[in-house]
């Protein structure tokens, strides 16, 4: 796994800086900036009885953190398919292997006060990095609302079909499926955020996975 790296300060600027979540300081973090995103946008959907554990989870492969000022702002995850996932069945079909070959990238969110700074972006790029170092695919699912969608798609991730799941009593939803581009094609994984903005203000997700 190569080393995440880390940006200097420059000319009183904030630093951005992804790294590998660690310990139960930074999930208790991941946790508190969850639970401003489920306020701000409604995500998740529903909110989990063990929100550490639905950060975590017993299939994780890898799970990052984007700081900015030295503050988490952003999480993402890297985890083998489960059953409530759609993403990795539709692509092993269509590549003509397992479903083992993939790994579902989930748990991405940026806090509302934090975006604009491309976080979202970095996110989904070091865990599609990882997937591709364990030579696994990376795919994913998101509920069709979600405004994230349009970052995957400028990342060059494939649309691979929207499937309906029920969730609970009454609850029916839409997720659109992805699957990663066949490149890497990833950014810096820690620049001073007002490079990351210029790049696009709108990379960071509300919410995704």
């Amino acid at each position: 796994m190569r080393p995440d790296r880390v940006a200097e300060a420059s000319d009183g600027h904030p630093v951005l800086r992804v790294r590998e979540r660690a310990g139960e300081r930074d999930l208790e973090a991941c946790v508190g900036v969850l639970a401003r995103v489920h306020k701000a946008d409604g995500y998740p959907v529903n909110w989990p009885a063990e929100p550490g554990e639905w950060l975590s989870g017993a299939a994780e492969l890898g799970a990052w953190v984007a700081e900015l000022d030295g503050r988490v702002v952003g999480h993402v995850r890297l985890a083998r398919g489960t059953a409530d996932d759609a993403a990795p069945g539709l692509w092993s079909e269509r590549a003509g292997v397992g479903v083992e070959a993939t790994a579902v990238v989930s748990r991405l969110y940026v806090a509302p006060d934090a975006r604009g700074h491309g976080i979202g972006a970095l996110l989904m790029r070091r865990a599609a990095r990882e997937a591709r170092a364990r030579g696994l695919h990376p795919v994913l699912d998101v509920v069709s609302r979600d405004a994230a969608a349009g970052l995957y798609e400028r990342l060059g991730w494939e649309l691979l079909a929207a499937v309906e799941r029920e969730w609970g009593p009454g609850q029916r939803v839409t997720l659109r499926c992805y699957a990663g581009p066949s490149g890497d094609g990833e950014a810096s994984a820690a620049v001073p955020a007002p490079a990351a903005a210029a790049r696009s203000a709108a990379t960071s997700p509300r919410s995704a996975g």
